[in-house]
């Protein structure tokens, strides 16, 4: 009886170690299966990174609007027009941008009485878009296309 058990535990752990692990085909499977997750992720996560990154550079020209109002407030004049970010946080002191990196910011028009600030996309696939904000709080935003729709 004992050589009988013997036998059959035997072949109890042989069966055992026969349906470890996975095979090629299931392992190919979940490979599939991630590779079409992310597949269908990625743009999601492309189109939420350029709204915060537009979202962050409207902020910025609200703030730069809102320095150019304290500028006039002190001197009765605004600032003149500027071309490059650099300029631009030299003529407002005070005001730096948070999304630098990615947009150019500009005093694009500026009267004594009027001002256009415009930030134009210069990097991080944000070329294609330009932000304005005016005195009279006009808010414009042109997409990819020329699409120009307010913000």
């Amino acid at each position: 009886m004992k050589g009988v058990i013997e036998a059959d535990d035997r072949a109890h752990r042989r069966a055992a170690s026969a349906t470890r692990g996975f095979t090629l085909v299931e392992l190919m499977v979940v490979v599939v299966i991630i590779a079409l997750l992310a597949a269908l992720a990625m743009p999601v996560y492309n189109r939420y990174v350029v709204n915060t990154r537009l979202r962050s550079a409207q902020n910025d020209l609200v703030a730069m609007a809102l320095t150019m109002e304290n500028f006039y407030q002190q001197q009765l004049t605004y600032p003149a027009a500027t071309t490059t970010t650099a300029a631009t946080q030299s003529a407002l002191s005070g005001w730096a941008p948070s999304q630098a990196a990615s947009f150019t910011y500009q005093i694009q028009a500026s009267t004594s009485t009027s001002y256009t600030l415009r930030a134009v996309g210069s990097a991080n696939g944000m070329s294609s878009y330009t932000i304005t904000l005016d005195n009279a709080n006009t808010r414009q935003l042109t997409s990819p296309g020329g699409a120009v729709t307010a913000w």
